[in-house]
């Protein structure tokens, strides 16, 4: 029996162009490479990297415009089951340029359109009007000009309500109001975890003890906090894991956050542990990595990297 698809929401999508220059410097002309365009938003990417894992997802996102159009086309040709909330405004393109000679990304993120009460509010009418509420809802990503700061509080409200898990990764106040609902999993970084917590959290046993206070308040049952180039951590009332990077030579760190994601939330659609859907997300977060531009994690990769995973209690 196959499991029941992942539900991802995306607040405020994108369409993600990226190409690369020789150099970028101020008030030249550059000159760039070809154009890669992508789906963008955290949680469109949270639902390809399950799709790509071989699980069962479904992305529900507003989308309007030219943009709107390429997006919903784009991600029904890669065989993504979709639901589009119209919107009168057009969706945002993003743009990331790497400079060949030091490597390094710049990243232009857009605001994107204003929804107006009635677009944001048929979101979550789209999810409350379910027949069923799928296992494990995500909501990843920033909120929209328009959209309330509570909207991810309202959201876990009702997911809870359904008897169904939120998965939440987003940042500032929206991460805050949503986690203050409670959920079931939260995914900050460390800079999100300060914000979140008002503490300095310049040590692990600081980092440990923020996100032991997540679950202890009740705000979160599992914490994944992901610490770049020193891991993860992962934190629940069943344990906690932490597990060192993995040697990469980074290609572009766009999409490592939700690869992460996407391959715990696959694996726990599994019904694996959660320990086990760690390493999984370890391996699809460093997999990330290596792959230039907007791209997400290949399966051959976070297939052949997970045995490199090591946990620690």
């Amino acid at each position: 029996m196959q499991a029941d698809p992942v539900l991802c929401l995306t607040m405020n999508p994108s369409v993600d162009v990226s190409t690369h220059a020789d150099r970028v410097v101020p008030a030249d002309k550059l000159r760039c490479g070809p154009a890669r365009r992508d789906a963008g938003g955290g949680g469109l990417n949270v639902a390809r990297v399950v799709q790509r894992l071989g699980g069962r997802s479904s992305a529900l996102f507003p989308a309007g415009g030219p943009a709107g159009e390429w997006l919903v086309s784009h991600l029904q040709a890669s065989g993504l089951p979709v639901r589009r909330i119209a919107l009168a405004g057009d969706t945002r393109e993003n743009f990331t340029v790497q400079a060949l000679d030091t490597g390094a990304e710049f990243r232009f993120v857009l605001p994107g359109p204003t929804l107006a009460e009635s677009e944001w509010m048929a979101c979550l009418d789209a999810i409350a009007a379910l027949p069923r509420l799928p296992p494990f809802v995500v909501a990843s990503g920033s909120l929209p000009p328009g959209a309330p700061a509570d909207f991810y509080a309202r959201l876990a409200t009702l997911v809870r309500g359904r008897g169904a898990r939120l998965v939440l990764d987003s940042s500032g106040p929206a991460l805050a109001a949503g986690v203050a609902a409670g959920v079931y999993l939260v995914k900050p970084n460390l800079r999100e975890l300060r914000d979140l917590t008002q503490r300095p959290l310049d040590t692990p046993a600081q980092w440990r003890a923020a996100a032991q206070a997540l679950v202890d308040q009740g705000r979160a049952e599992v914490v994944a906090l992901t610490l770049g180039e020193r891991g993860a951590l992962l934190l629940s009332r069943e344990g906690t894991w932490s597990a060192e990077a993995l040697p990469i030579t980074v290609a572009s760190s766009v999409g490592a956050g939700d690869s992460f994601v996407g391959a715990l939330v696959w694996s726990l659609q599994q019904g694996q542990a959660l320990s086990e859907a760690f390493t999984w997300a370890m391996a699809a977060g460093s997999a990330a990595l290596l792959t230039p531009g907007t791209g997400l994690c290949l399966p051959d990769d976070v297939r052949r990297l997970r045995p490199q995973v090591r946990l620690a209690g």
